[in-house]
């Protein structure tokens, strides 16, 4: 299973119609790209505003079953109407729901992250380096050495017109991974 992790839409162009707009159609495409080059067929997502639910979504376009980890039932409680519309829309269109705590507490978004990790071959993350739940998840792969891709630079790339990478460089990442070079980036 491939897990995602990453930014929250602040960092990532912000929440306009046309921010969400970018950030879709970049997991649209890149998604496709890294599943074929890990040979996985099953997305785990924790479900968050931005890159999270840009990757559900994605799914559901594509018909890639993907797993909603939500951290606590309450998670899209405290957010606008449309986006707790919109999360509830993606979790009804999972292959698989999986609450991991019972309650809300920041804690428990760090307990998500470990679930995701601990279930998952590869790890992408759309991550800027910025400290934060990113950063912890990620940190938290290194630990157990599991492979991280950070489709940061890709992100930046596409923001500026660039193509994604082609499937040889998505194949030497899947290389690097199975060499257990747990943290690079593309």
């Amino acid at each position: 299973m491939l897990a995602v992790t990453g930014h929250r839409p602040d960092k990532l162009g912000g929440y306009s119609p046309e921010a969400d707009r970018k950030l879709r159609a970049f997991a649209r495409e890149l998604l496709p790209l890294l599943l074929s080059a890990l040979e996985e067929r099953v997305v785990i997502t924790g479900m968050a505003l931005g890159w999270d639910q840009a990757i559900a979504q994605a799914c559901v376009e594509l018909k890639i079953p993907f797993i909603a980890a939500v951290p606590f039932p309450e998670q899209a409680d405290r957010w606008p109407e449309p986006s707790r519309v919109r999360w509830a829309g993606l979790c009804h269109q999972a292959f698989e729901i999986h609450t991991v705590c019972g309650s809300y507490s920041g804690a428990n978004l760090q307990t998500r992250n470990e679930w995701m990790v601990d279930r998952c071959g590869y790890l992408a993350a759309l991550w800027s380096s910025a400290p934060g739940g990113t950063a912890n998840c990620v940190r938290y792969a290194n630990r157990l050495a599991r492979p991280v891709i950070n489709v940061w630079p890709h992100w930046q790339a596409f923001l500026r017109g660039a193509a994604l990478p082609s499937p040889p460089l998505a194949a030497e990442f899947r290389a690097a991974a199975l060499a257990d070079r747990p943290a690079i980036t593309l």
